[in-house]
């Protein structure tokens, strides 16, 4: 079956998703509280996950807490979006350069996790070259499921899973909603606005975040 593109349905559903953790985060990374971190915790939970290396991650510590994050979901056997959507995913890696694993994460979030075992997701990293900040996530079914809604990524026919790239800057609050059918060069230039956002001189990717999708920034 050929997954269906959700536009508008799954924008609004991350923006219901998001609202609660966007007001939690601050706006600068020098104004960051121990009490707002608990909180951002509190929010999208530290549930645990399975990487591609069958190694576990905390969704919130290990892979968010204080980095720049760009998100998808997809199912290995998806034969339609999820190889557009990975290959632009990939232009992104090689957008983040030396600063993926750093301060860049890359996931990529299976919504099959019952036949995603972490080994058939490594071999589905392997495809696209992913490396060391590019997390393919599985887990218990119940795990995902609860990561997936917190992202606003929910869906009960994996099928029907959303084409939305979702970039944030955890430790600025700045996050941003993508159309992930867009064009990688656009795809490209929202993602630098997000990673510059709070640098000096940086700006949190002007008109591209609105026309490619939305944007959102939380304020303590």
């Amino acid at each position: 079956m050929r997954p269906r593109r959700r536009g508008g349905a799954a924008l609004a559903a991350l923006t219901a998703a998001l609202t609660a953790a966007l007001l939690l985060a601050a706006p600068a990374a020098a104004q960051r509280t121990p009490e707002s971190v608990d909180a951002a915790r509190g929010y999208f939970t530290d549930v645990e996950l399975v990487d591609q290396h069958g190694e576990t991650q905390r969704l919130y510590s290990d892979l968010m807490q204080g980095k720049v994050v760009v998100i998808t979901s997809m199912f290995t056997t998806c034969a339609a979006v999820c190889p557009v959507l990975t290959q632009k995913m990939e232009r992104l890696q090689r957008a983040a350069g030396d600063r993926l694993g750093e301060d860049v994460h890359l996931l990529s979030i299976s919504v099959d996790p019952e036949v995603d075992t972490p080994a058939k997701l490594r071999a589905y990293a392997e495809r696209f070259d992913a490396g060391e900040g590019w997390y393919f996530l599985t887990g218990a079914a119940e795990n995902v499921g609860t990561a997936l809604a917190k992202l606003g990524y929910a869906v009960e026919d994996k099928d029907a899973h959303s084409t939305v790239i979702l970039m944030g800057n955890e430790q600025t609050g700045l996050w941003k909603k993508t159309n992930g059918m867009s064009s990688a060069d656009a795809l490209v230039e929202i993602f630098r606005g997000v990673l510059a956002d709070g640098e000096a001189g940086g700006e949190a990717g002007g008109e591209a975040g609105s026309s490619a999708g939305g944007d959102a920034r939380g304020r303590r």
